[in-house]
């Protein structure tokens, strides 16, 4: 069966939406003139600092902004991992996907704070609690390498790490694997024998010092820190008020960690003295609490630059808040005898900031906007050029050159505030870069993203090298500025939105549901979707199945005549008699090229809307699996996939918003599950509970997901019975799970489940679980990590009245979106607690 769907309108909506944030750079800057005297005093200042950890959110902002804003230090931020394996309280997104978002709420920091942003290829595969199970699963030498990389081409002369190497076990094995590799790296980024494939690409470097970040919460306590020896330690006032922004460092800090949207970090800015402390870990201790104390900081260590440097300090002593071109004259010849350095390092970033200042200072207005939001290989793409100087210094487009190397002649001087606006076309050919995301490209392993090309490891995105070069003459001399093709359109409400302009394949497909539950022998429909990125869309569509899996059909011919249509395709796909699980890969060819992959978008108001290249994949699962109910209600919480999971094995499930939750509603349903998270984030919930347990006592089942402590102990009434929430966890996937209450309706009905229904689970067992509870609750299960006690509080289940209230910190969240069939089995098992005694009375 064929369904052809015109969504042209809907697609282009969606990727049109790629604002906010990091987007909202695609527009010209336009730096005020306090901004630009800010930016001239960092062209003065040659130190530099990379501030070490594991994780998105990890960093210390308040750090971070001082150095690059009160020292106006070049400082950056080395994230091991991109956050993949957190939790997400604003959606459904984990893994890989999470990584996308944090990985954008990172750069959204970074431009906040003024700091720039690297990772290594490190995979955040969850909660580790040494750093020996972290640095097998990591690939402990790829990930050092990495770091030695970051050092080696960041070069900084001080390193901060945000975690102490010393104490391995006490905190997140990622934390502690973070510090004991930055310090293994300090001492090995001289040396020319490790790592030696890198020096054709970059040089050996050795940094002057290394800290470790400390705080009274590393001693325990605030007290302890204010009895502790402190002789080595560094002491900074970060407080600084800056006149030009109107903040204090700590106001810019708060912002930047607000950043962190999908973790919850809101944070509420503080005025006035604040200390910070650094502990010396390599290096002489400074003895003016000045990290760059003996290090040259001046144009003093590049050789051959005293003429720059001479312009460059008048430029910052003469600078004209009210007439900032006065300053150009001498930035242009500053950007001139800086091209005849051999300190390729600082005549790379220096060139770079000397060119954004011109432009600033002339009001100086480049654009190149193509007009179509994406284009495949074939396509030609019109390319809208505009350049204006609002300045009363000459200036002469002399021509623009396109990523083909296309020139397109201009030659048409810039008169002050008189606009030049023209067009080229851009040919699509294989040589035009990829857009997708680099580090998603190729399977990687559990502990590691797997990147071919070196030049790209640790670069937070792929290079926008899709660019239009405008080359200026300014003052007899030749400049070339270097602007991102994009793509805008006006909305009625944000006005002009501007988004990147994106490489795609001719086509992709999809499978709505990632996760397809077969619970008997049965024959499923499955649509597949394929969209078109050209016009006149031809080729064959197939479904590649498991083995022992059949389909119908075996291909299809696809014809879709415009750009953004949509070709709707039904298989029909049989499992096995017996257990199987496989993936299913829908592939279409055109001519001699095969295209697996799906459009995947992720859309939040707080990051660009981000558009992604994915395999398009779905798994397919054939259960052996019972259950009694039909009707479930979700509360939702911080945001999973589970109801869309139920639904696979026969559910109909509605979700249940706070609002809605009455006796009368909830009589509906069979069962009513809690979100995780959702007494954390839903205030509602608080005056909600004694409905909800009202439910339980005549008659329902709840089941209530994990949560952390924070707002759980203050629910009104709270559980029916008395429990404490830990931090309890166990993430060994692999650990041994005991059964303790063998007998229990809960591991019996309708499923009998065994230990091969602990098999195959993903990331974790279970997380926050309960350390403390009362007698009436039973504990179903035991279950630890290596070394540890065991935890029985993973789940629990009390009668209340006619019903039952389920307590689980098992990570259904993580393993029903990854198809783990025991999972389903279990759950199943939660949903129909009760119903047993109406089986045996029908029986």
């Amino acid at each position: 069966m064929r369904r052809i769907t015109f969504v042209f309108a809907i697609l282009f909506c969606s990727l049109c939406a790629k604002i906010n944030a990091q987007g909202i750079t695609l527009k010209p800057k336009k730096p005020t003139a306090s901004e630009i005297y800010e930016d001239i005093k960092k062209l003065n200042f040659l130190g530099t600092v990379l501030y070490v950890a594991a994780h998105p959110d990890d960093e210390n902002t308040t750090a971070i902004s001082y150095f690059a804003n009160t020292v106006k230090a070049r400082t950056a931020y080395l994230s091991l991992t991109r956050g993949d394996g957190g939790q997400n309280i604003i959606g459904p997104e984990l893994r890989e996907l999470l990584g996308v978002i944090r990985t954008q709420e990172l750069l959204a920091a970074r431009a906040t704070d003024g700091g720039e942003q690297r990772f290594t290829r490190a995979n955040d595969f969850g909660y580790s609690k040494h750093p020996d199970e972290t640095l097998a699963i990591w690939n402990k030498d790829e990930v050092l390498s990495d770091v030695v990389w970051a050092i080696r081409t960041f070069k900084p002369d001080v390193i901060i790490n945000r975690f102490d190497h010393r104490s391995p076990g006490s905190t997140h094995g990622h934390h502690t694997s973070s510090a004991m590799l930055s310090v293994e790296a300090f001492d090995l980024v001289n040396d020319p024998t490790k790592y030696a494939d890198q020096l054709q690409y970059t040089d050996t470097w050795q940094p002057t010092r290394q800290f470790f970040n400390t705080s009274w919460w590393f001693y325990g306590g605030r007290e302890a820190f204010a009895k502790a020896d402190k002789s080595n330690l560094v002491k900074v006032d970060v407080g600084t008020y800056y006149p030009g922004y109107g903040l204090s460092n700590t106001e810019i800090s708060s912002l930047s960690r607000s950043q962190h949207k999908s973790q919850g970090f809101g944070n509420t800015g503080t005025r006035g003295t604040s200390d910070t402390y650094f502990e010396l870990l390599r290096g002489t201790m400074p003895t003016n609490n000045d990290v760059f104390e003996g290090i040259d900081t001046s144009w003093g260590r590049v050789k051959g630059s005293a003429t720059v440097a001479t312009l460059l300090k008048s430029v910052e002593a003469n600078f004209d808040q009210a007439h900032p071109a006065k300053s150009i004259p001498e930035l242009v010849k500053a950007y001139t005898e800086l091209q005849k350095l051999d300190d390729q390092h600082w005549k790379t970033i220096k060139s770079k900031e000397i060119k954004n200042l011109i432009a600033a200072c002339s009001g100086l207005y480049l654009e190149a906007v193509a007009n179509t939001p994406t284009a495949t290989t074939g396509e030609e793409v019109t390319i809208k050029l505009e350049g204006i100087n609002r300045s009363p210094i000459g200036m002469t487009i002399q021509h623009v050159t396109l990523p083909t190397g296309k020139k397109v002649t201009v030659s048409s001087e810039l008169k002050n505030n008189i606009g030049y606006k023209g067009e080229g076309t851009l040919s699509i050919t294989n040589d035009i870069a990829s857009t997708n995301a680099y580090w998603l490209e190729n399977p990687g392993t559990l502990g590691m993203y797997r990147v071919d090309d070196r030049k790209l490891i640790g670069k937070p995105e792929t290079p926008r090298v899709n660019t239009a070069s405008f080359e200026i003459m300014i003052s007899g001399v030749s400049i070339t500025f270097e602007k991102p093709i994009v793509y805008k359109y006006n909305d009625r409400v944000k006005g002009e939105v501007y988004q990147y302009f994106e490489i795609v394949p001719e086509a992709s497909a999809s499978i709505a549901d990632k996760v397809l539950i077969f619970s008997n022998a049965d024959a499923k429909k499955i649509p597949v979707t394929v969209t078109a990125h050209k016009d006149a869309l031809s080729g064959t569509l197939s479904l590649d199945i498991p083995s022992n899996w059949t389909v119908s059909p075996k291909n299809v011919t696809i014809t879709i005549a415009k750009k953004g249509e949509q070709q709707i395709i039904d298989f029909i796909v049989t499992p096995p008699s017996q257990q199987s699980e496989g993936v299913i890969t829908p592939k279409i060819k055109i001519g001699a090229t095969t295209y697996d992959k799906e459009l995947v978008t992720i859309d939040y108001s707080h990051i660009p809307l981000q558009s992604l290249f994915l395999p398009a994949q779905a798994k397919v699962v054939r259960l052996d699996i019972q259950r009694k109910g039909d009707y479930i209600g979700y509360i939702q919480g911080a945001g999973d996939a589970v109801p869309q999971n139920l639904e696979q094995i026969g559910y109909q499930v509605a979700i249940i918003k706070p609002e809605e939750i009455t006796k009368e509603r909830l009589a509906q349903f069979d069962a009513v599950v809690v979100g995780i998270r959702a007494y954390n984030v839903i205030d509602e919930l608080q005056s909600k509970q004694p409905t909800l347990l009202e439910y339980v006592k005549e008659g329902g089942t709840m089941i209530v997901q994990y949560n952390t402590s924070g707002r759980w102990a203050s629910t009104k009434t709270g559980p029916p019975y008395p429990m404490k929430l830990s931090r309890d966890r166990v993430t060994d996937e692999y650990s041994d799970v005991k059964i303790l209450a063998k007998d229990h309706p809960l591991m019996n009905f309708p499923n009998k489940i065994t230990q091969k229904d602990f098999e195959g689970w993903t990331q974790e067992r279970g997380l926050y679980f309960p350390n403390e509870w009362s007698d009436e609750y039973t504990p179903i299960l035991s279950m630890q990590d290596k070394g540890e006690t065991p935890k029985d509080g993973s789940l629990l289940v009390a009668p209340y009245g006619e019903g039952h209230y389920i307590y689980t910190g098992l990570s259904f969240f993580r393993e029903l979106p990854a198809g783990v069939s025991g999972a389903y089995r279990i759950f199943a098992n939660m949903l129909s607690l009760g119903k047993e005694k109406t089986q045996k009375i029908k029986g």
